[in-house]
């Protein structure tokens, strides 16, 4: 009997038992595909690759254990009455009872994802850490036109474009409080952020601030996703917020939140909590209901548009002994730093940025803290090239300033920066430079400021730190160019004292047989070291012969990523001395 036969009326083992297409996962459930789908999104239940195909290669496969979870699911019956309670709506449209229908429309069940987030993240860490997606998503769809589009039969409801809005801004707003960004990168696709929160590095994606267009995705998927991502981003807003001690949600100033000025408006509700901590409990022994007690909060906030309460901390916000170095280095990079945010450049990017590391920053509008004609103000952000007013007290800089100087965490000079002038290459802080083997320019340059300041010396490029210790290695920039000018010196000298010695001798009329061959004998050497070098290659050939075929794939995929490193440094040195000669001649 052959090892793999089944008889018939046997049960399947192996993968076949452990293993199901989507087809037959669909039929199982009893469901429809797109509410299939839905469920294995919001569940996080993904296909498996099982080691042996039995259906074949062109159907996806899920494990067996994936689908009794999510039989035994009970949003998997909620879905089912949500389905049979349209089918009553549409029945009692199509039969023109506009009063059941509105009745029926009035009571339509509903379901939430809570339990679903505290089942696929027990802790709070394991949420921050799958944060990243979560983030890129929300900030995406808070930067769609906020009308209701009509995509393959699906709409984008305009309550979610705005409810991705707050939530995005509650976050950037605790972020800047509680000093927690890192690095950020300005790119085509968007502004990448990075920041630290209890340990976990997050990093998230914003597009930029213009028209989007919608492009031909299946927004059905991408909702889903977003139903999703918002739950868990709510409650991971409220735990941030609970352990800074601000009540959440916040209460935002309408005015300015008609200003679209949400991150200065969540700032100053940052800023009035403690207030309004104050005013709960005057009133405990009161019967006050929730709604006079938020709008005493609120009358609390109004009244603060003062320029001193702009992007401080709350003094029980956060605690200075938990602070560690490199956050109390990000609070006060711009301290004592005024800016002003002329109205062409990215002033929410700004808004959020500028705060986290200490600054103060005021913007041309309405609802500013202060105008443009404050005299405390040190930068003003420009990215015209001519200016209606210029004050000799104050820098005028581009916004890559900004974004730079976070990176380097110091204040770089402005005179690369200046109105007109082109900045200099803004350079990706998620790029290990050391690693990929070329170093910028510019970042040597900030290398160099960043010791000046703290003191030190750095050795010249193409040196390391152990060659200050011997200030002759100091005059030369490259230790391999300088062993190659050696060696040709020296068969430069040897060639002059075979000439002068061949002179000698014909002189003394020796014949031509007594001439030493010494040429001849370098070629010999140049010959056997060539023959060395080829010995070498065909050792290294038989290595990668007696090696098994999984390590030798490994050893080549090495290989050629080292050739593919190395090329791309020569492509980068090549263009670098190709605009430095254009330079010259021009």
């Amino acid at each position: 009997m052959p090892k793999h036969y089944r008889p018939a009326g046997k049960k399947k083992e192996g993968n076949a038992a452990k293993y199901v297409t989507r087809t037959q996962a669909v039929k199982y459930l009893q469901i429809s595909l797109p509410v299939f789908r839905k469920l294995c999104i919001l569940k996080g239940v993904f296909p498996r690759v099982p080691k042996k195909k039995v259906k074949g290669n062109h159907h996806s496969y899920y494990h067996m254990k994936d689908i009794m979870f999510l039989k035994h699911e009970p949003l998997l019956e909620k879905l089912r009455d949500i389905r049979t309670y349209d089918k009553k709506i549409k029945k009692a449209v199509s039969k023109k009872n506009r009063d059941l229908a509105e009745r029926l429309l009035t009571r339509k069940p509903s379901y939430t994802l809570d339990m679903l987030v505290r089942e696929r993240y027990p802790k709070f860490i394991d949420a921050l850490r799958d944060l990243d997606d979560c983030l890129s998503m929300v900030h995406l769809f808070a930067a769609l036109p906020a009308v209701d589009r009509a995509v393959d039969g699906e709409k984008i409801p305009v309550e979610r474009v705005h409810n991705c809005r707050r939530l995005s801004h509650e976050w950037l707003a605790y972020i800047s409080r509680t000093h927690k960004l890192r690095k950020t990168f300005i790119s085509v696709k968007g502004i990448y952020y990075q920041a630290e929160v209890e340990g976990q590095i997050v990093t998230w994606l914003t597009p930029h601030a213009l028209q989007q267009v919608l492009p031909e995705v299946d927004y059905r998927v991408l909702l889903t996703f977003l139903e999703f991502y918002e739950t868990l981003l709510a409650f991971v807003n409220y735990k941030l917020y609970r352990s800074i001690n601000v009540s959440y949600p916040p209460i935002l100033d309408p005015r300015l939140e008609a200003l679209a000025a949400d991150l200065y408006a969540l700032s100053r509700y940052f800023d009035a909590n403690g207030k309004s901590k104050q005013i709960e409990n005057q009133q405990e022994g009161t019967n006050l209901d929730e709604s006079e007690v938020r709008l005493a909060q609120l009358h609390q906030q109004l009244p603060s548009n003062e320029p001193g309460a702009l992007m401080h901390l709350l003094d029980d916000g956060s605690n200075k002994e938990d602070e560690d170095l490199e956050t109390r280095e990000c609070k006060s990079l711009f301290k004592n730093v005024k800016f002003f945010l002329s109205r062409e450049v990215p002033r929410e990017s700004l808004l959020f940025v500028i705060p986290a590391f200490g600054g103060t920053v005021s913007w041309e509008g309405e609802g500013a803290p202060f105008d443009e004609s404050d005299d405390s103000i040190t930068h003003q952000v420009v990215d015209r090239p001519i200016q209606g007013r210029r004050f000799l007290s104050r820098e005028y800089v581009q916004p890559q300033w900004v974004y730079d100087c976070v990176n380097a965490r110091i204040l770089l000079p402005t005179d690369k920066y200046m109105v007109g002038c082109i900045p200099p290459p803004h350079l990706s802080p998620f790029v290990d430079n050391e690693a990929e083997g070329h170093v910028p320019d510019y970042a040597e340059a900030i290398e160099r400021i960043k010791a000046a300041g703290r003191k030190e010396v750095l050795p010249l490029p193409g040196t390391g730190i152990e060659d200050l210790d011997d200030p002759q290695g100091l005059l030369v920039s490259d230790r391999q160019e300088a062993i190659e000018a050696a060696k040709r010196k020296q068969q430069i000298s040897m060639l002059e004292k075979q000439y002068l010695d061949e002179l000698k001798l014909e002189l003394k009329g020796a014949p031509f047989s007594d001439v030493p061959k010494e040429i001849e004998v370098k070629d010999a050497v140049g010959d056997t070291i060539s023959d060395v070098q080829q010995m070498a290659d065909d050792v290294s050939d038989m290595s990668k012969v007696v090696m098994p075929r999984k390590k030798r794939k490994l050893l080549e995929a090495m290989e050629m990523s080292k050739e593919r490193k190395r090329s791309s440094v020569n492509r980068l040195k090549e263009r670098k001395k190709n605009i430095d000669e254009a330079k010259n001649l021009a």
